[in-house]
């Protein structure tokens, strides 16, 4: 398996930080050299490993911040039906 590159271009913050130490967080990540993007995953103390995460384009930021938001939240969800 090639080798995965990664840099942290900025960090923007921290959401939560574990018993570990690990610290979830939205950063802008360069993966492979190449432009760098909104990135929210898990990271070690050293920021030398990390845990599962996605990675966003300006777009998807954009989309999100606009449901979070509730410009385009629609609540149709049947709350009794959860659990």
């Amino acid at each position: 398996m090639a080798e995965l590159k990664f840099t942290i271009t900025e960090h923007i913050g921290v959401l939560s930080e574990n018993a570990k130490g690990w610290t979830k967080e939205l950063n802008m990540v360069s993966w492979n050299d190449r432009d760098p993007k909104y990135d929210l995953r898990e990271w070690s103390p050293d920021h030398t490993r990390m845990g599962k995460g996605i990675t966003l384009t300006q777009e998807d930021i954009d989309a999100l911040r606009a449901l979070l938001n509730g410009e385009e939240l629609e609540d149709d969800i049947d709350e009794s039906s959860i659990l």
